[in-house]
């Protein structure tokens, strides 16, 4: 098979799938058996062939999907005009210090904003499907350890953590709560959150609380 045929096999596979798409789980296309790294080609290959379009083609931490670009969104959502999901500042607030200093406790991210943290608050990030306990820290209580999800990146349209916004970056952690499946589209403007502090201990906030 010629590499423009296997590129055809792959974009079918991704555009008919449900979800995203690993190169090792699309190597069973091919009666050859092509190695992982020459699906990869193909497939960054393919992701050129589609540079022009209204949907790319997308590495993430579950694997390889077809998406529409973020241009698009605001065409999308003609479609759709139902208001989706706002989350509180508090629960974003919490989301961001979970990203950045995973895996925490509840009793870290209460250090971090000073306050204390509602359980429900957790349980619907959890819902979400954003964060999950990973463990429990040897210490007294055993208290869970919180971190982010690969559904946490795929919303983000990110592959790793590594891609997460830069903590030195005063918008950063605000670009991570935002670009959550599009889902607060004003919340720039309601909300802006800076870096930890060197000591871990500060998350400062300005703004109108949701």
């Amino acid at each position: 098979m010629d590499t423009a045929d296997a590129k055809r096999v792959l974009e079918t596979a991704l555009i008919c799938s449900q979800q995203p798409l690993l190169a090792a789980e699309m190597a069973v296309l091919f009666n050859e058996g092509p190695t992982a790294d020459l699906i990869r080609e193909w497939l960054l290959e393919l992701q050129q062939d589609w540079k022009l379009r209204g949907v790319e083609l997308v590495e993430l931490a579950s694997g390889w999907r077809f998406q529409s670009r973020p241009e698009m969104r605001e065409y999308l959502d003609r479609l759709h005009p139902e208001k989706p999901p706002r989350y509180s500042r508090a629960t974003l607030e919490t989301l961001a210090i979970i990203a950045y200093r995973q895996p925490v406790t509840r009793g870290d991210i209460e250090d971090i904003r000073g306050v204390t943290v509602n359980s429900l608050l957790l349980k619907q990030l959890e819902d979400r499907g954003w964060i999950e306990v990973i463990g429990h820290r040897s210490t007294v209580g055993r208290p869970a350890l919180f971190a982010t999800t690969k559904h946490f990146l795929d919303d983000l349209g990110l592959a790793s953590l590594d891609q997460l916004p830069p903590m030195d970056n005063p918008g950063g952690q605000l670009a991570v709560v935002s670009a959550l499946a599009g889902e607060e589209s004003d919340l720039q403007a309601q909300l802006d959150i800076a870096p930890v502090d060197a000591d871990g201990k500060t998350i400062l906030l300005t703004g109108t609380p949701t």
